[in-house]
């Protein structure tokens, strides 16, 4: 069971802006890292070991991190001590689909500890959607008041959303146009919100926490109930675009004599690759990948293999393009084009090599998310952790709980 700790004091004085930026630097490794030992914080940072060590002490004081004892392999000179963030400081996530809204509680260190799903009986509208996700977030409200700081709700859309102001301009699946959301839901539930594309939001965790790890560029797919959406990591950073629109994958022209798009044009990558269609094949009314993709392995005849051979031309033709045009180490497959992956293992990336460029061909490998069902959740507290991250001293504007370890 955790350990309640004493509740911190408020920061006394307003740090410097170079002890501003060096505590932002600490906290953002150990959320994005989850443990890190002192010696590693001191290399990763340059900082001398006092300086860290200081820094150290004023997020322990403040309730964000706590130190363990080191663990592991002996080391040479003295055992440095693990840093590790506290639960207690946690962001909001919300997930609006075309059959539910999903609501998460997500603490630093990407962990989720909460996660609802408020199924709907049809396609919320968008204060369907909000007052689903606020009346989840008044039942929890005792909890998060007693256990937890929160900084914020993120919100992650299957649509067109203009990050600075939290406008979904246009989300087709959902039949959304010109809805304020992060501000409705801030009105509604009394915290600070933001909104983003929930693909762009997935590719920057596997960035961060999963399959893109280490690496500076990748594309990430995802397909769904609400169609197939993107995101683009070019060195290292999200490619948003003007207005944060960028990455919209699933309206990749595919097809000459194509059908018609919810978006409006014709020949679209998510009218030809659509999960409604394996789901139909496998006689099934819904669920979630894992569940496609053992039904589909287990249905007799040949329309299956058919249907994904099919599929999988046209997504690698979407694919195709953006390998030559982004020159990814990784394309990380997430939802039914997992599936689609892993029934025909090797087909995908032997199409999309025989179309590309011969020097993009050779060097990106396709992986499978690796946060698997809580991705949206760890993208969209991600979006709710930003302002935070950058400004720890900021926790002293926010109530203070009886704060837990682990």
């Amino acid at each position: 069971m955790p350990t309640s700790l004493p509740r911190p004091a408020p920061p006394s004085a307003e740090p410097d802006p170079s002890r501003r930026n060096n505590l932002a630097l600490i906290t953002s490794l150990i959320h994005h890292h989850g443990v890190l030992s002192r010696a590693q914080l001191t290399k990763r940072t340059g900082l001398n070991r006092s300086t860290v060590g200081t820094l150290i002490g004023q997020l322990v004081a403040w309730g964000l991190v706590y130190e363990t004892a080191p663990t592991g392999e002996a080391q040479v000179g003295r055992p440095s001590p693990e840093v590790h963030p506290c639960r207690s400081t946690a962001a909001i996530a919300v997930n609006p689909e075309i059959d539910a809204v999903t609501i998460g509680l997500v603490s630093l260190g990407g962990k989720v500890q909460r996660k609802i799903r408020f199924a709907t009986e049809r396609i919320p509208t968008a204060r369907e959607a909000v007052n689903s996700a606020a009346a989840v977030i008044e039942g929890m409200r005792s909890e998060l008041e007693a256990s937890y700081r929160i900084t914020g709700i993120g919100i992650a859309v299957p649509g067109l959303v203009n990050r600075a102001d939290g406008v979904v301009r246009h989300a087709p699946h959902l039949g959304w146009r010109n809805e304020p959301v992060a501000q409705m839901l801030a009105d509604a539930t009394g915290y600070e919100c933001s909104a983003a594309n929930d693909a762009s939001l997935a590719a920057e965790a596997e960035l961060i926490f999963g399959a893109g790890a280490g690496r500076e560029n990748l594309v990430y797919v995802n397909g769904g109930a609400s169609g197939i959406g993107g995101g683009v990591i070019c060195d290292g950073v999200l490619l948003r675009g003007a207005s944060g629109y960028a990455g919209e994958l699933g309206h990749t022209f595919v097809r000459t004599a194509g059908h018609t798009c919810h978006c409006g044009a014709t020949g679209c990558l998510e009218t030809e690759v659509s999960q409604s269609r394996l789901f139909d094949l496998a006689g099934l009314a819904g669920g979630d990948a894992v569940e496609l993709e053992h039904a589909l392995r287990n249905t007799p005849g040949s329309g299956v293999s058919e249907e994904v051979d099919r599929q999988l031309e046209y997504l690698a033709i979407a694919l195709r393009n953006t390998v030559n045009m982004f020159n990814p180490e990784a394309l990380v497959l997430d939802g039914f084009l997992g599936v689609l992956h892993g029934l025909a293992p090797g087909t995908l990336e032997r199409l999309i090599r025989a179309q590309a460029l011969d020097g993009p061909a050779d060097e990106f490998n396709i992986h499978h998310s690796a946060l698997g069902p809580d991705l949206m959740m760890i993208g969209a507290a991600e979006l709710a952790f930003t302002r935070f991250l950058a400004d720890p001293a900021s926790l002293g504007t926010l109530p203070a709980p009886a704060l837990l370890e682990g």
